[in-house]
């Protein structure tokens, strides 16, 4: 499979993603899947500084990444897929993605949100997509770094229902 693993990221492209994961995973590819930052050239121009030497980028609408992935574009590479939010990712899966394991990194605290963790923070938008997610049988995971032990990540959610 091309996909190596799949990880939500308020920040998409930063240290833990561009130097732990991209290493720990042997990643080739960091394709980073926002409707928004697709059509943002100073995101997209931050976005590739962050990426380290030697990894590809790819920054891409939820439609193309899903077109691109389900016509076999990334066979031979090794690809991490890294989105903001739930929803992105459950936009993939609804296009025919498959995604079997999701790992729930840093979503940011905001006036809105409630805290699963101390680096996950949801409003009621994430926690629907969340639960789309589960029922299409992708497993989800909160793991911050490589060398954290991955913890179930829907009874953490059912905490902040």
């Amino acid at each position: 499979m091309t996909i190596v693993a799949t990880r939500i990221d308020g920040r998409l492209i930063h240290g833990q993603v561009a130097n732990l994961w991209t290493t720990k995973l042997n990643i080739s590819r960091i394709m980073v899947v926002d409707d928004e930052v697709v059509n943002s050239d100073l995101e997209k121009t931050a976005l590739k500084l962050a990426t380290p030497a030697g990894i590809k980028l790819s920054v891409l609408s939820i439609d193309k990444a899903s077109a691109n992935i389900l016509a076999g574009r990334y066979e031979s590479q090794r690809l991490l897929i890294v989105a903001r939010r739930p929803k992105t990712f459950l936009g993939l899966l609804e296009k025919g993605v498959v995604i079997s394991e999701l790992n729930v990194g840093n979503m940011s605290q905001t006036p809105e949100t409630r805290s699963v963790t101390r680096s996950i923070n949801v409003v009621d938008e994430d926690i629907q997509a969340f639960d789309a997610i589960n029922a299409k049988g992708t497993h989800l995971i909160a793991q911050m770094v490589p060398g954290d032990v991955p913890t179930d990540f829907m009874p953490l959610l059912d905490k902040v229902r």
